[in-house]
């Protein structure tokens, strides 16, 4: 751990900023480890005194950000993927003060970066951090879990956890292609039933359904081209039963952004929806990439819980 305390001059009175950077090592082919006295002399350079911590495992992200509210920090730096962000949110979602949240983006998927403007340069992101400027966005809770960017159910959800870590960390975005193309011939809808408290219903066989946060999603721009990250809304898209030849077709639509129109996906917003499997196989849960437990569930929004530094 490095603390950096001889930056930039206060103004008498004023407090210390305190940040904690959580990083996975991992991350990016492990850009953030070779860059990391980079990273702290340009935080240092904003004015704060900063720490930071390597992650080590499972769900490590997660209870060093409950540490790092229970400390008193300013501010919660996360340095990785969309899965370190994920658990940083865990961490830091129930506490009633939480800490502003800045991201370095530097994993294979970073799409909740991109939904905010964050770009990819680890300069430009700690840049972004010392200019201050804030935003208040929904989260997600499913169950007894948070969501910032996407939550889903179904075979295809699952391929983003059965990529192995080594492989994202040699190839990237390639891995998730492989993984998803390998995983097409087996995949197979669920019975399944939806519901919100508005009258929507989604009583059938279905592929897949996501519940997204914002327009990013699984390096799609359009997957959900109207979601809004401070609406506090959710948008749910359905993909209904389909044969492969019409899943594939839909994936092209998807890319442009046209899918949404189409027979086989149901579309709407809201800011709770249930959601129960009607039959015998297990439906797993994928909350921003990771693992999130399994159906049944219950999903709300969490309008403006936390704030995070945005361009």
């Amino acid at each position: 751990m490095r603390k950096m305390m001889h930056g930039a001059k206060r103004k008498k009175g004023q407090g210390v900023k305190r940040a904690r950077l959580i990083y996975n090592p991992s991350s990016g082919r492990e850009i953030v480890r070779r860059r990391l006295p980079d990273i702290l002399d340009l935080l240092e350079a904003a004015g704060y005194e900063t720490s930071c911590y390597a992650t080590k495992g499972e769900y490590d992200a997660t209870k060093e950000a409950e540490r790092a509210v229970a400390r008193g920090f300013d501010v919660i730096i996360a340095a990785g993927g969309d899965g370190t962000i994920n658990e940083v949110i865990n961490g830091m979602a129930e506490k009633p003060a939480r800490p502003a949240l800045g991201i370095i983006p530097c994993g294979t998927s970073n799409d909740f970066a991109r939904a905010i403007g964050v770009p990819k340069s680890i300069t430009r992101a700690c840049r972004i951090v010392a200019e201050g400027r804030r935003k208040r966005v929904d989260v997600g809770r499913i169950n007894d879990r948070y969501f910032i960017n996407i939550a889903g159910g179904g075979t295809l959800t699952q391929l983003t956890y059965e990529v192995p870590s080594k492989l994202k960390t040699l190839i990237g975005q390639l891995a998730y292609y492989m993984k998803g193309l390998e995983k097409l011939p087996f995949l197979h809808p669920s019975h399944m039933r939806l519901e919100t408290r508005d009258g929507v219903v989604v009583d059938e066989e279905i592929m897949l359904f996501l519940i997204a946060n914002s327009h990013t999603v699984g390096g799609f721009d359009r997957l959900a081209p109207g979601a809004d990250l401070s609406d506090g809304k959710l948008d749910c898209i359905v993909v209904k039963k389909a044969s492969l030849p019409d899943f594939i077709r839909l994936v092209t639509l998807a890319v442009r952004g046209e899918h949404l129109r189409d027979d086989h996906v149901v579309h709407f917003r809201t800011d709770y929806l249930k959601a129960v499997s009607l039959g015998k196989e297990t439906v797993l849960l994928n909350l921003d990439g990771e693992m999130g437990g399994q159906l049944p569930c219950e999903c709300q929004v969490l309008p403006g819980h936390i704030e995070v530094f945005v361009p």
